[in-house]
């Protein structure tokens, strides 16, 4: 019970991350990795004949983090100021000694540490990956059930024109999908193997090409990209994947928004999947507050925040930065597992999400004609022109308005309409569900594209979520019962 921030609390882990990425980012998997770089670096350095054969095998063998005196780690690094001078210390303990001289041979600390923290980027991105796909299927599901569901499209949070619910859920899907794609671009182009040596040169392994055979053999073996030059003091790589996990975390932000608004009392169009007690509240027993959709939000922000730190991280002096490399020790580790921990509740409340179709057709007939002012206006505009039409719409839309009457029943007092529309066409243009433009073509197309980027799911496509507790989201409140606010 000793965790000082929510991303390791025992009382809200669960809500902001999961299990999963909190052990990719954990300290122990990071030194894990520590030494993997180390006994890779080895292993490349044994297959390109700088160090001895057979040195590379013992090194690994006697080398496992299971191993590791975690305060005598602790105290070498607090006084360094890195962890890798104690890692290769207690390393060479475990080696025998005619091979553990081999250890870190040629390295600096950054090397080691960039590749350890590459390594929990790339496995932290296929996590992201997964559950990117999956909350792009779930929309991709409710696209095309809602493709024809009609619904108030808001503007200022007013009415503006009609939509389909599947249209909202394209337009938050297609976000996906671009990030889906950035995601393919960023692990070809951000995931860079580090070995450099002291000053970027690998100068230690001598004036041949040795050293640049050792870091394009230590590239193959970890299934990591050759960065050609080293990399120590240009952080856009970093930047670069922080700045995505932002970008997924600012999409879902925006669902989240939408998802809160829409689940108010007064609209009621859509509710989060019905888990007993989730979102309650401990004084008024009505309540089922948007929980999931509440956690994104402040998720987004916190990786909004994270871009922040590492742009900062970016401004390196020289060939070895005097402390700029630092926030990303902090950054990257919360930039994942608030993205993780957003995609998780993005995913549960997408794929069971109540949607109230009967309330979002009353929304929509709510203003009484007033949402297709605009129908109106332009087939007028055919015989009065678009701004003389505009005008006499405009004021037959505030007569509606102050007189709390249908749209219809003023247009029908002004002469200039009913000369050029009959009863029929006002009776049309001013039927909300006959104004959907190109919605439905939109979702159509966006549905087309989207199942050869979404790819594979794992069989999850169609699953529903499920929370900690085993209830799964699919059990929905029906519209008959008690709306909670």
């Amino acid at each position: 019970m000793s965790a000082a921030t929510v991303f390791d609390s025992v009382l809200f882990g669960n809500i902001f991350g999961t299990e999963e990425i909190r052990e990719c980012f954990s300290e122990h998997a990071y030194v894990a990795n520590l030494i993997e770089a180390e006994c890779v670096l080895a292993e490349a350095e044994e297959d390109e004949g700088v160090i001895p054969s057979g040195v590379a095998a013992v090194i690994r063998e006697h080398s496992h983090v299971s191993k590791i005196d975690w305060p005598l780690l602790a105290s070498r690094a607090e006084i360094v100021g890195y962890p890798i001078l104690g890692l290769v210390e207690q390393m060479s303990e475990w080696v025998p000694e005619d091979k553990a001289g081999y250890i870190h041979w040629g390295a600096t600390t950054q090397d080691i540490m960039d590749l350890a923290s590459m390594l929990q980027i790339k496995k932290g991105l296929t996590i992201v990956e997964r559950l990117l796909r999956q909350t792009a299927a779930s929309l991709e599901s409710m696209c095309a059930t809602y493709r024809d569901t009609p619904m108030a499209g808001r503007t200022h949070l007013q009415h503006a024109l009609p939509i389909t619910f599947g249209y909202k859920c394209g337009v938050w899907l297609s976000g996906l999908l671009r990030h889906i794609e950035r995601l393919e671009q960023l692990k070809e182009r951000c995931l860079l193997v580090q070995f450099g040596g002291a000053a970027g040169t690998l100068a230690s392994l001598g004036n041949t090409d040795k050293g640049i055979r050792v870091r394009k053999r230590m590239a193959v073996i970890l299934n990591l990209r050759d960065p050609v030059i080293t990399w120590h003091v240009s952080r856009d790589t970093i930047a670069e994947v922080v700045g995505f996990l932002a970008m997924v975390g600012g999409s879902l932000g925006k669902i989240a928004l939408d998802l809160i608004i829409m689940s108010s009392n007064e609209l009621n169009e859509v509710a989060e999947p019905y888990v007993p007690h989730r979102g309650a509240s401990s004084t008024m027993p009505q309540k089922r507050n948007p929980i999931s959709s509440e956690i994104i939000l402040a998720q987004s922000k916190i990786l909004r925040a994270q871009v922040g730190l590492v742009l900062d991280g970016m401004v390196s002096d020289f060939e070895r930065a005097s402390g700029p490399w630092h926030l990303e020790w902090a950054a990257l580790p919360t930039a994942f597992i608030s993205a993780v921990g957003a995609l998780h509740q993005a995913h549960f409340a997408l794929s069971g999400l109540q949607v109230n179709q009967d309330v979002m057709m009353m929304n929509l007939k709510s203003t009484k004609g007033l949402i297709v002012a605009e129908a109106v206006m332009m087939e007028l505009a055919k015989y009065e022109g678009r701004q003389e039409a505009h005008e006499i719409v405009y004021r037959a839309c505030v007569e509606a308005h102050e007189g709390k009457v249908p749209l219809r029943d003023t247009l029908e007092k002004i002469p200039q309409v009913v000369e050029h529309l009959s009863s029929v066409q006002l009776t049309t243009l001013c039927d909300p569900t006959q104004y959907l433009g190109c919605c439905q073509l939109m979702v159509d197309e966006l549905l087309s594209q989207s199942g050869r980027r979404i790819g594979e799911t794992n069989g999850l496509k169609n699953g529903s979520a499920k929370l900690k507790n085993g209830h799964t989201n699919r059990q929905a409140v029906t519209n008959d019962a008690i709306y909670m606010g």
